[in-house]
């Protein structure tokens, strides 16, 4: 397995290690639910190092991502980043993606799934004719993730970047904990606030990084987080999975991701998601709560109140906010309005879920 610069601290802190995309993971620390509700109430720090980043530069470097990606980069201006997906020729998502826009026109990077990063980058080289300059800087980039309502009041004192004003989906470099060129991102996989950062680790810098923002953190209580409770808390906050909520079979229009898809300019199979855009989707990614006792899983059979299998579970757990089931899954579209009673198979039981508008956490 590979590991992280952060794997020694995780283990050094008695996390719950397990392989995730081929990296040795923390699964959690403390526990799911006590580090789920740190991020949701306070603050909280994921070690996210496996996932890919891509550097593309070139006068071509726009016009690349605009033919790969269905959302519309060339809205981006320096500093500014989006939620995009690659889409294969038959309409499904290759990957969802961030991209980042360095400087306009020429230089972007793109951020991708830690399992997808060889595929992507394949996917995507097709379509380069040689005159974009392709980086993969995945194995050479740190990324923490530090989420939740006070991440950034934590972290200001350590970087020159005005983070407590920083924009949603905007980013700058500076100087973070005495490590310059610093990548600070408004984004995350939790809903609950914060920021990500990136930065090479060069002599021991990613260590640096770590001890000063749980130093800076110590007195408000900051923890360590595990992939666990990034999972739920994305799952509250509806965001999809890649693997799980979306893949190669799946269409941004199925998935809900219709906000993302643009057909101002001409991208892989724009043509063929127009038609089904056009003649309506048979099937809908959609938000479900248990009405009875019952914890859903990735996988679980959906049925209607007759017993028919109307689709499955894509994503499914106790939520530990609301301390109830809640899951997503793809339903045939006529089961997909809001309020629509449906039936999810449980250990051979049909137990009654309500389809509800996302995010489950507002």
């Amino acid at each position: 397995m590979k590991l992280t610069p952060f794997t020694h601290l995780h283990q050094a802190l008695g996390a719950k290690m397990a392989e995730f995309a081929g990296y040795n993971m923390p699964i959690s620390y403390t526990g799911i639910n006590d580090e789920h509700q740190a991020v949701r109430t306070n603050a909280g720090v994921f070690d996210v190092s496996h996932m890919g980043e891509f550097v593309l530069k070139g006068e071509n470097a726009l016009a690349l991502i605009q033919r790969a990606g269905c959302n519309d980069a060339a809205k981006l201006t320096d500093g500014q980043a989006q939620y995009s997906a690659l889409i294969n020729l038959n309409g499904g998502i290759v990957d969802d993606m961030l991209v980042y826009c360095i400087e306009q026109n020429k230089v972007y990077m793109l951020v991708v799934n830690a399992s997808n990063i060889q595929k992507d980058w394949e996917w995507i080289q097709q379509f380069n004719d040689g005159s974009v300059e392709m980086h993969n800087i995945s194995d050479k980039t740190c990324l923490l993730a530090i989420q939740g309502p006070n991440a950034t009041k934590i972290l200001q004192p350590l970087t020159d970047i005005d983070v407590l004003n920083m924009k949603y989906y905007t980013f700058a470099k500076g100087v973070f904990a005495g490590v310059e060129n610093v990548l600070v991102s408004a984004t995350g996989y939790t809903g609950a606030g914060g920021v990500e950062i990136y930065f090479e680790d060069k002599d021991g810098d990613a260590e640096k990084i770590w001890n000063a923002i749980f130093e800076a953190g110590a007195a408000a209580g900051i923890k360590p987080v595990g992939l666990g409770a990034r999972d739920t808390l994305r799952l509250e906050k509806g965001f999809c999975l890649y693997g799980n909520d979306i893949d190669d079979f799946t269409t941004p229009l199925e998935a809900g991701l219709g906000w993302i898809t643009k057909f101002t300019k001409e991208f892989t199979a724009s043509e063929y998601l127009q038609k089904q855009k056009a003649g309506g989707v048979e099937k809908k990614l959609v938000g479900f709560e248990m009405i009875d006792r019952g914890i859903p899983r990735h996988d679980y059979k959906i049925r209607d109140v007759e017993g028919n299998l109307i689709g499955k579970v894509t994503s499914g757990t106790q939520s530990p906010t609301l301390n109830k089931g809640i899951g997503m899954g793809y339903v045939l579209a006529e089961f997909a309005p809001v309020g629509s009673e449906i039936y999810i198979d449980i250990r051979d039981k049909q137990i009654k879920a309500q389809v509800v508008q996302l995010p489950f956490v507002k």
